[in-house]
């Protein structure tokens, strides 16, 4: 038997060759498993010595005042903003605040809410993009609804597919048909999208809403037009790079995330275009950099901090009623110099 300390369930599942997700399912008896599955879970927990972080339950036990806040990576502005604002409102409240970073891995998502589960913490908050992936949404749901029905509460940040849980929501849509109709009415006709990973609400919902703005003064924005990478700076790098190297006739470019943004500044200066001379470039949230870049980033202004207070407020003051409480908050489109009239090309 392996006796090392502090076996993890990731490393439970690596010997079971399944899922985070369905290690976590047998582990806490969440919802039903194929025998065969459910079996090499066990052997696999037994042989690995696993049990839960005695020191975590023993914490969690001695006060239920524990909140279990999992994002997807602390180290982006749009994250540590929202992460404030529930700590403020956790500090007002005298909670305790335990963070996880997914690392925008949606099955450690899932583990870590297991954890927090098997640590009795009073609420858990979901703070970053749902995913457009059924399977996900009801391994979740399944993680979640018997938390729920044991006093826990929850709450989420963004739009998240068929969970049904409070959720703090930032207009995405809304705020991206805005930006649209404002470069227009700069003058713009010709758009390109760097957009994250198709998979995330976040994404879509700003695609789509862009999509929805151009297409209102006649100009449609085909699929050409789209070029999809990681969400962030290094994923506005590479995606400007393959637009760059598609000789695309964009006149603005709108990146999904201001960090895709400030990436994408980087590869147009390295290959000398000018922003906005030769292409005009906005973003999305109007994290701090935004105004600190050269030039000033046209942006979509979120308030942030107050989407993390309104998640942590729902959590404290759940209903539990039969529907979901949603609280949208609005954008304000921000010109600054990264946008501009575009130049006449001969």
């Amino acid at each position: 038997m392996n006796s090392r300390p502090h076996v993890t369930l990731e490393e439970v599942a690596q010997v079971a060759s399944v899922s985070l997700a369905t290690a976590s399912r047998v582990l806490n008896g969440t919802t039903n498993v194929r025998e065969d599955l459910r079996e090499r879970v066990l052997s696999a927990a037994t042989n690995l010595d696993y049990t839960p972080n005695v020191h975590a339950q023993a914490l969690a036990g001695s006060s239920r005042r524990t909140v279990g806040v999992i994002c997807h990576d602390i180290s982006d502005p749009y994250f540590a903003a929202v992460a404030r604002g529930v700590l403020r409102e956790a500090d007002r409240n005298g909670l305790l605040v335990m963070l996880a970073n997914t690392f925008r891995d949606p099955d450690r998502e899932l583990a870590y809410v297991s954890m927090l589960r098997a640590q009795r913490a009073s609420a858990i908050l979901l703070v970053g993009s749902g995913y457009e992936d059924r399977e996900w949404s009801r391994a979740m749901g399944a993680e979640l609804e018997p938390y729920r029905r044991g006093g826990g509460q929850v709450a989420v940040v963004g739009r998240h597919r068929n969970l049904k849980v409070d959720s703090a929501q930032p207009d995405n849509k809304a705020g991206a048909k805005a930006l649209a109709a404002a470069l227009v009415k700069q003058g713009h006709r010709r758009f390109a999208v760097l957009a994250g990973p198709l998979g995330l609400t976040t994404v879509v919902d700003r695609l789509d809403g862009f999509a929805d703005g151009l297409a209102e003064a006649g100009i449609t924005l085909s699929e050409r037009d789209v070029f999809e990478s990681s969400f962030d700076r290094d994923g506005g790098y590479a995606a400007a790079g393959e637009l760059l190297a598609a000789k695309h006739k964009a006149t603005c470019v709108f990146a999904v995330t201001d960090l895709m943004a400030a990436g994408a500044m980087t590869a147009f200066r390295e290959a000398g275009r000018s922003v906005p001379g030769d292409v005009s470039v906005a973003g999305f949230d109007d994290i701090p950099l935004a105004r600190d870049l050269a030039p000033a980033l046209t942006t979509v202004a979120l308030p942030l901090e107050k989407l993390g207070e309104q998640a942590m407020e729902l959590a404290l003051t759940s209903t539990r009623g039969a529907r979901s409480r949603v609280r949208r908050l609005s954008g304000e489109v921000l010109l600054r110099e990264s946008t501009a009239k575009p130049r006449r090309r001969r």
